[in-house]
């Protein structure tokens, strides 16, 4: 049996993503037709042998919930582990927000201590990567860290005055660490996600809430590394790797997943995504449906035209309807003769005949849920 186990902080309400965070935490934004963010974590974690996960929710994580449900498609509902829904609650010493990612670990304790699994990996939920984090827990033990962090050298997740970004030497060992910086002076991005023994996170994180230090990297980390206080390494991980933080990453994310070789760099054959099952019928094309470098889900009916974009479940595409650049969630219905490009419609929003909904590459659109236009 696996002697690692998952610890998810879905804390970010993700505010510069706008309309599409409005009602669903990030860890719940929809991705590659089927999938949401949460999914490729979770997946992770499941494939490198991990049987026992928490999820720490904070805000609008009513869809989230819905979606994980009892943890049956990552195989994740047994009798004595699996998943585990830690939603924020209200006690003398927690009001219901967490003030950081230490405050949610600490609120959360008694989860940790009823866990058996000697190791735990915690991770962020603003990132969509591909891991395999028993290749992390084997250097973790080689080398004999206190800490391990996973690190990218992928560029699209560099930020100006954003993220966090660390030197690595020769052994792997983490000798600075920068928190949002202007100008990143390392092309190593911290990628939110560490592993560490179980019993020294319930340490670090009790002895950190008392002398109110709520953030883990800002507070503890940095402090660690500075007076070398923990042995800290880094992993590096080679996935492809995109921080949704905002709505033109998102909307480049996604645009970049509709290059087949891409795409499967995330989709492994030896490490499959799994997600929440909807049954729909396969897709249907009709005599005038045009596409092309595109990726749909099943239970969708096209008989437009359809370019470089990514179309959720059930959602329609009429005779004289064009999409290109764009992305269309769940139960969209594009009627004749409209024509969507470099937008991103969130789930059910119709859009009329003959409209024209067009926007730069550079600054895309986003159309709400449910709206009509």
């Amino acid at each position: 049996m696996s002697d690692l186990m998952g610890l998810i902080y879905t804390g970010d309400n993700g505010e510069r993503l706008g309309e599409l965070t409005s009602l669903r935490a990030v860890a719940a934004l929809p991705v590659l037709a089927r999938y949401r963010v949460i999914d490729f974590v979770l997946s992770s974690l499941v494939s490198s042998g991990a049987k026992n996960v928490g999820i720490i929710m904070q805000k609008n994580y009513h869809s989230l919930i819905d979606h994980l449900g009892s943890g049956k498609e990552w195989d994740l509902h047994g009798k004595h582990q699996g998943l585990v829904i830690l939603p924020p609650y209200q006690t003398p010493d927690n009001i219901g927000v967490y003030s950081g990612l230490m405050d949610a670990i600490r609120s959360n304790m008694v989860f940790l201590r009823r866990s058996r699994e000697r190791y735990v990996v915690v991770t962020d939920s603003g990132m969509l990567y591909s891991a395999n984090y028993d290749d992390m827990l084997a250097q973790h033990i080689r080398t004999g860290a206190d800490i391990t962090l996973m690190y990218s050298t992928d560029h699209n997740l560099l930020r100006s005055g954003s993220g966090h970004y660390i030197r690595v030497d020769e052994e792997g060992r983490v000798c600075e660490l920068e928190n949002q910086p202007m100008v990143p002076s390392f092309e190593n991005t911290y990628m939110e996600a560490f592993l560490i023994r179980r019993e020294l996170l319930i340490e670090l994180a009790d002895r950190a809430v008392s002398r109110a230090q709520y953030h883990f990297t800002r507070e503890l980390l940095q402090h660690a590394i500075a007076d070398h206080d923990l042995s800290v390494y880094g992993w590096k991980n080679d996935s492809p790797a995109w921080r949704l933080d905002t709505v033109q990453a998102y909307y480049d994310c996604s645009m970049a997943l509709t290059k087949p070789e891409i795409r499967r760099q995330i989709l492994r054959a030896d490490r499959p995504v799994w997600t929440k099952m909807r049954d729909e019928m396969p897709t249907r094309y009709t005599a005038d449906a045009k596409v092309k470098d595109s990726l749909l889900a099943d239970g969708c009916i096209i008989e437009g035209t359809v370019e470089n974009s990514i179309i959720f479940r059930g959602v329609r595409v009429m005779k004289g309807a064009v999409v290109k650049n764009a992305v269309i969630m769940q139960d969209g219905y594009i009627m004749p003769g409209a024509h969507v490009e470099g937008c991103i419609l969130d789930k059910q929003v119709t859009v009329r005949d003959g409209s024209t909904l067009c926007a730069p590459a550079s600054y895309p659109m986003v159309v709400a849920k449910g709206t009509t236009v």
